[in-house]
């Protein structure tokens, strides 16, 4: 008898080879928890088994699955011609991925983070290549003001919403933002910034005071602070900025990420640095990157409505609805950016419900056999323990990865060759009818 998957076709009837969970992995070269991560992020499709337990996996899936792996590795032919799954190749000087998680021009992302490394030197690193000796002192003009924009904002906006308004408002302020030396366009971007950590006041309330405040901040982790409603005296604590400083620094880059490849087409079409930064934040907003962090937000919010995150998990597992933040492609063995923002979270989250039930998610998600949490969850657990308003994750991978596009731009800026891929064309697709 054939194997049925749930439409009701025969899978060998098609004369595609199933395999089981262990020859899948193996495959793969990952673990069972892997495959099964794979699953749950719609990557890889499964059909149950009709005789025994477990399920079964189409060999030619699993090998395109396998070739996209093989593709981010950079497997020489493989990775050169490689635009399957969003993933094209290109030479870059800016970071590099491997085990450790992403490398800064050579030095890693979290150790960088895990000292304290000002988070405007890991920018200047990005752009330049060296990190500078002492901590650069980025100023912006504090006259710049948000009363022209405020009323163009609904109240309870996302702050990423209100940025991708801000950013196209403050271009019309900039005529001589066109074809500007390097040098020149990288004050643009320091401005830019700060600009863009301010803006963040622009979203929930809305309050032109906080943005005015942060405009003025010291940094950019105090100008994010004051943006999302930390008062001044909270600046103080000696805690908040150290912790808002090692997400941003953590997240700056990560090679040709989805924002950072958008930001990357637009700049090799000669784009001003604010349309790069205009294609960037739309990309981020989808719910597959920066909005990755909304999801495991409201995944939280659900989890603590229940007060049984275990069941929360295992509902959605047996209704085959994904559950966000675990597991990461690039990093088969767990993200390794994650596990310094959960403890950091730990400790200084104290007894805020947010951070057990996040921490009880994870749990129950290690018991049922899947992989570590992805910086999405790191994320959304700092930004818990540090009583941040809902949104703050995503905001924090905004401004973070903000430095990164700057780098990404001012290197494409470089080549000559616009990004434009070719397509596999594969005929008319015949539209079904009953």
């Amino acid at each position: 008898m054939d194997d049925i998957d749930q439409g009701g076709f025969s899978n060998q009837q098609s004369g595609d080879e199933l395999l089981d969970a262990r020859q899948a992995a193996e495959l793969l070269g990952v673990k069972p928890a892997t495959l099964y991560a794979y699953v749950s992020r719609g990557l890889l499709s499964s059909v149950a088994a009709v005789r025994g337990r477990g399920h079964r996996y189409a060999r030619s899936e699993v090998m395109r699955l396998k070739g996209r792996a093989e593709a981010r590795s950079g497997h020489g032919p493989v990775a050169a011609a490689a635009l399957d799954f969003g993933e094209p190749v290109l030479e870059t000087a800016v970071s590099a991925v491997d085990a450790q998680g992403p490398r800064y021009r050579g030095l890693s992302a979290v150790e960088l983070a895990q000292k304290g490394v000002p988070f405007e030197s890991v920018a200047e690193l990005l752009w330049s290549g060296s990190l500078p000796a002492t901590p650069p002192q980025w100023a912006t003009d504090p006259s710049l003001s948000a009363a022209r924009i405020l009323p163009l904002i609904p109240r309870g906006t996302a702050p990423l919403a209100a940025l991708a308004l801000l950013v196209p408002a403050l271009a019309l302020r900039d005529p001589a933002r066109f074809a500007t030396p390097p040098e020149t366009e990288k004050e643009r971007a320091r401005q830019l910034l700060i600009q863009l950590a301010a803006g963040l006041a622009l979203g929930g309330d809305s309050d032109a005071q906080r943005f005015s405040s942060a405009l003025s901040a010291p940094s950019i982790a105090a100008a994010v602070a004051l943006a999302l409603g930390k008062g001044r005296r909270n600046l103080a604590t000696g805690e908040l900025l150290p912790a808002i400083n090692q997400a941003l620094v953590i997240i700056a880059d990560h090679e040709l990420n989805m924002s950072t490849f958008a930001a990357r087409v637009a700049a090799s079409a000669g784009a001003d640095l604010y349309a790069c930064f205009s294609a960037a934040l739309a990309a981020l907003s989808g719910p597959r990157h920066g909005g990755a962090c909304d999801r495991v937000e409201a995944l939280v919010a659900e989890a603590a409505r229940s007060r049984e995150p275990a069941v929360v998990i295992s509902d959605r597992l047996r209704r085959g609805e994904t559950v966000p933040g675990f597991g990461h492609p690039l990093y088969p063995e767990g993200d390794p950016r994650t596990p310094p923002l959960i403890e950091l979270a730990q400790r200084l989250g104290g007894k805020r419900s947010g951070v057990d039930t996040l921490l009880a998610l994870v749990a129950a998600m290690t018991a049922a056999g899947y992989p570590p949490p992805s910086v999405d969850f790191g994320l959304v657990a700092l930004t818990l323990a540090l009583g941040l308003p809902p949104g703050s994750a995503a905001c924090l991978f905004a401004i973070g990865r903000s430095a990164g596009w700057v780098a990404h731009i001012l290197e494409q800026r470089q080549s000559p060759v616009g990004l434009r891929p070719r397509a596999r064309y594969v005929g008319p697709r015949s539209v079904a009818t009953e």
